[in-house]
């Protein structure tokens, strides 16, 4: 059963990266995403993924996305102590449930995260997201959260075992969510995945305010989100597009990286992203920068998340947010096929 209609105001984007007021529709345009300081990929040093938050929060930054799988609790612990202190007011925090974290005597999983003796187990009921949610808060020392989101409750996550996970995240998982958000401890709640069809199966179905979408609407690839940006827009539900580099193939200034959806990056968007840094080569373009701010130009998208681990990747992200991007290279993308001609861009 979907949880009753609430009125929702447009989707609104702060100029200014400090301007929070808790309670309202103000998302920054830059968020830092929190999985690389739990270790995605290769440990971070507690000082180094402290310095990383507070120069973000030095510099300005005031939303954060982490969730209990990011580091097996890591992320949420250290961006709970980065933000120790600090006026509650003065920051937004988006986490998720659908996983529990449990101990293992296992050595590193093979989910991603330099972390041992834990692992992730997905549980999308409803005393699961409570235990969720109970522990994420500890983990950050909030009595409240901004954002929570239902975490990776697509087919491209579950394959065969989709239908039964849908239902559950709709009898289940959401509803209590809605039920957190009546209660004051969340403030609004969405769904953070990496693909459009759960996207389009949930929102008739239940009453979202967010969707944090994670590399499908980006300067390297459009078609898969154009149905779910539309019918996001049409219900006044709002858009966080994450993973704007398409996990690292476009965040290198000179050339593209070497991987693409969390695995190594095939040929064929490869090639692609070649022709994007061959074009942004010609036009002095940095070609991250053209991805960061890309995504902001659809007025379905409120902000973009950027993952963050360092004190120079902080810097380098708002850097490129706000960077002058030439209209000829929007043009010109379009003029080789590399962009639809009605593809919103920065300069429209």
């Amino acid at each position: 059963m979907a949880a009753s209609p609430r009125s929702k105001s447009s989707p609104m984007r702060s100029e200014n990266l400090g301007g929070i007021e808790s309670g309202d529709d103000l998302l920054p345009p830059l968020g830092f995403g929190c999985a690389p300081i739990g270790n995605l990929y290769e440990a971070v040093s507690d000082d180094d993924a402290e310095s990383a938050l507070h120069e973000a929060l030095g510099q300005g930054i005031r939303y954060f996305d982490t969730a209990p799988f990011y580091g097996y609790g890591l992320s949420e612990t250290r961006l709970g102590r980065a933000l120790a202190g600090r006026a509650r007011r003065s920051f937004m925090v988006s986490t998720k449930v659908g996983r529990r974290i449990e101990s293992s005597t296992k050595g590193a999983s093979d989910d991603g995260f330099a972390v041992s003796g834990h692992r992730a187990i997905f549980d999308y009921s409803r005393d699961g997201v409570r235990r969720s949610i109970d522990a994420s808060l500890a983990r950050l020392q909030l009595d409240r959260i901004d954002i929570l989101l239902l975490h990776d409750p697509g087919k491209v996550t579950h394959g065969a075992d989709h239908p039964q996970i849908l239902k559950r995240s709709l009898d289940e998982a959401l509803p209590t969510m809605a039920a957190l958000r009546a209660a004051g401890v969340v403030d609004a709640i969405g769904i953070g995945v990496n693909e459009q069809d759960v996207c389009l199966e949930i929102m008739p179905r239940f009453d979202l305010d967010f969707i944090l979408l994670a590399g499908r609407y980006t300067l390297l690839e459009q078609n898969a989100s154009a149905e779910v940006l539309a019918e996001a827009q049409r219900r006044a539900v709002k858009v966080i597009v994450a993973g704007p580099f398409n996990s690292g193939l476009l965040a290198n200034p000179e050339l593209p990286g070497s991987t693409y959806n969390y695995r190594p990056v095939n040929p064929s968007m490869l090639e692609r992203a070649r022709k994007i840094y061959t074009l942004g080569e010609s036009e002095g373009v940095d070609v991250g920068a053209a991805a960061l701010q890309f995504p902001l130009a659809h007025p379905a998208v409120a902000g973009v998340v950027a993952g963050l681990r360092s004190r120079s990747e902080v810097t380098s992200a708002l850097h490129r947010l706000h960077k002058s991007i030439p209209r000829r290279f929007w043009a010109r993308l379009k003029e080789e096929g590399l962009l639809e001609f009605e593809t919103l861009t920065p300069e429209t």
